[in-house]
């Protein structure tokens, strides 16, 4: 029970990662909101925190919109009294090459993907700073931020934005006691992925990966876990890369450097 007590709101957490990590909160002990964009698949997710014995509810919300993001924090002091913990995780990704992308779809991706991660922070870290006591911004990147994933440009533009603002506010939140950190996921079983881990897919990722593994959300979740626990509060602007291995290891797969 790491978070027993504590509240949070989790975006986006009405399927894969973020869902996963609302249910591991709530195994913790954590009071959730959760938000996202379906509602049928939002009331079963609460449903599945309260059978477990947690308490969450759930908000229809464009995290894109100012107003949208006020009103998920406020009415999540509302109902449970405070905020301590905020997991900026709502994503989409659209594939398109940079000669054929589209303006619109740009525009769409940072508006959801970068600047929700803003919203939710800014709103998040003003109620935070008026409770006086501290509390725990996540902001959900991923290994693109710093690797390449051809057809996806504003997907990963968004993602190494989150990294480069969430350094930044864990500065300039530091003297609330605010920490600030970065979780980077790998390749991860989602709704969103599975329909594009084909066979040929995972047999190329398991020569990528060097534990030979595609992760599921919880594995995530661990993560973001620590981070809004109490065992994290020595530690702010960092990132943790949850991903097998993938992006550190710049190996060839099956080549020999070396021969005998």
């Amino acid at each position: 029970m790491k978070l027993s007590g504590k509240v949070a709101i989790v975006t986006g957490s009405t399927a894969g990662i973020g869902k996963g990590i609302a249910l591991m909160f709530a195994k913790e002990g954590a009071a959730l909101c959760i938000v996202g964009r379906n509602a049928e698949r939002g009331e079963k997710t609460v449903k599945e925190i309260e059978a477990a014995g947690g308490e969450a509810f759930f908000i229809k919300a464009d995290v894109g919109s100012s107003e949208d993001m006020r009103m998920i924090v406020d009415k999540t002091v509302e109902k449970f009294g405070k905020l301590d913990i905020m997991v900026n995780n709502a994503a989409v990704i659209h594939n398109a090459g940079l000669l054929d992308l589209k303006e619109d779809d740009w525009d769409m991706i940072i508006r959801n993907n970068l600047r929700s991660v803003f919203l939710g922070s800014k709103y998040a870290a003003a109620q935070m700073v008026k409770q006086g006591k501290g509390g725990r911004i996540i902001n959900i990147s991923s290994i693109h931020a710093r690797i390449s994933e051809p057809q996806a440009a504003p997907y990963t533009a968004a993602k190494g934005g989150i990294e480069a603002f969430t350094r930044t506010i864990a500065t300039e939140l530091a003297p609330h006691r605010i920490t600030a950190n970065i979780l980077a996921p790998g390749a991860t079983y989602t709704e969103l992925t599975v329909p594009m881990y084909t066979p040929a897919v995972k047999e190329a990722l398991y020569k990528r990966i060097p534990l030979k593994a595609i992760a599921n959300p919880e594995d995530i979740a661990c993560g973001a876990l620590f981070m809004a626990s109490d065992e994290s509060w020595y530690m702010t602007g960092a990132r943790i890369c949850i991903d097998g291995g993938y992006e550190m290891d710049g190996s060839l797969p099956d080549a020999k450097y070396w021969t005998e």
